[in-house]
């Protein structure tokens, strides 16, 4: 591998400042932002990498987002970086949430308080599908990767079926389809 092949290395303040757009634009879901902008915006990851990224970042305990600016800051500069990026994600909602918990306990009682919040909740529910499909849609260019969808989400939504049972039910069937391939 030669240097051209290597990613190129981000500054801290570039972490700090990526990931704090990301943090204050996407407050209550990040996810779709921190895509656009390390992908559509900044150019730092394909949609592939950024698939392989935040899968591996599901399987981590913890906030997939905080875990996904954890890892691609570390990919970066390291401990620090990583310190930077997951910094950066969280400054502007820590500080926001202390501001709004206060002005909740003053006046969430009010019904236009009431209201508001569940459009807010509407409107985060929107963004999440968006995402997902978004996030899904290079993935499902196979007859195979459709059943292996379908069957997770038949277990799921129609059976009710727990999640690692789930993974442990349709793990064999997408090993068998990719070693076919």
């Amino acid at each position: 591998m030669d240097a051209r092949d290597e990613p190129e290395r981000l500054s801290h303040a570039a972490l700090f400042l990526a990931f704090f757009q990301g943090g204050i634009l996407g407050f209550g879901g990040v996810l779709p932002i921190m895509r656009r902008l390390l992908i559509d915006d900044r150019g730092w990851l394909t949609q592939a990498q950024f698939n392989d990224l935040f899968s591996l970042c599901q399987f981590l305990p913890g906030a997939n987002i905080v875990n996904l600016a954890f890892a691609f800051g570390a990919r970066h500069r390291g401990v620090s970086g990583a310190a930077a990026a997951v910094t950066g994600l969280l400054a502007a909602p820590v500080g926001i949430v202390l501001g709004l918990g206060e002005l909740y306990a003053r006046y969430g009682g009010l019904p236009v308080a009431r209201h508001g919040l569940t459009g807010l909740a509407a409107a985060a529910a929107g963004l999440v599908l968006a995402t997902a499909l978004r996030i899904a849609t290079p993935s499902l260019r196979s007859l195979g990767s459709i059943v292996v969808a379908a069957a997770a989400l038949g277990l799921i939504i129609i059976l009710h079926v727990s999640l690692p049972l789930t993974m442990a039910m349709v793990l064999p069937l997408s090993l068998l389809l990719a070693w076919r391939r």
